[in-house]
């Protein structure tokens, strides 16, 4: 965990350096994106004892610019899947699960910085999450096994890099991130490494609209 969260620290430094030396940002000034993507989270550290990769995951989120070009926020909900194998006995259930299947639905409100580089955009982020973990329950009665979820509310914290290229009307990208949430699963620390590719289109002139119907210009100056 240490060693993966020292590499992201390192990469984002290094970044800041190169951006330093980059032209400012003219692609993302006063726009707002939506961005979808889908992609793989791997448990890491001990967390892998009751978790295992599984196809697929997913985020959904905005990319709002702010006043300076070089900063953004991005809040983005992450739905995450994964195999789930119980290792500690619930005394409210009579049985235990193996194979079964483990979602988190986190909400991430980071802030980022990135910079332009013609076409390509490279950016690093940071900051918490909140939201649902749900792992799978099982009672035996009799001939049936009756599956059942288990809800529990967590906090997190997600940092992460990536990069996307612009194409006309639309950017691809992806993006590499750590996650570590405060609830433990299974007695086992929760931490995740996130892949994401996806699609990322301009929503300004909707969010325009919407704001004009409201009463509030947020374009002014």
């Amino acid at each position: 965990m240490k060693r993966i969260f020292v590499l992201l620290i390192a990469a984002c430094l290094f970044l800041g350096k190169v951006w330093g030396q980059a032209p400012a940002d003219t692609l993302h000034y006063r726009k707002i994106y939506y961005m979808g993507g889908t992609g793989l989270s791997f448990p890491i550290g001990k967390t892998n004892k009751a978790l295992t990769t599984k196809l697929f995951s997913g985020s959904a989120g905005l990319d709002i610019a702010l006043r300076n070009r070089n900063y953004f926020l991005m809040p983005t909900l992450y739905m995450l899947s994964f195999g789930y194998d119980q290792q500690v006995k619930d005394p409210a259930f009579n049985s235990m699960v193996d194979n079964g299947k483990a979602s988190f639905y986190l909400l991430s409100l980071s802030a980022g910085k990135r910079k332009q580089f013609k076409r390509l955009n490279t950016y690093s982020y940071l900051g918490p999450a909140f939201g649902l973990q749900i792992e799978p329950r099982a009672e035996v009665v009799g001939d049936l096994v009756k599956m059942k979820n288990k809800s529990s509310w967590t906090m997190a914290g997600k940092i992460g890099l990536g990069a996307d290229y612009k194409f006309p009307g639309f950017f691809i990208g992806g993006e590499l991130g750590y996650l570590y949430s405060v609830r433990k699963i299974e007695g086992n620390p929760v931490q995740f490494l996130t892949i994401m590719f996806g699609l990322k289109s301009d929503i300004t002139r909707l969010s325009e609209k919407v704001t004009e119907v409201i009463g509030v210009d947020t374009y002014k100056d």
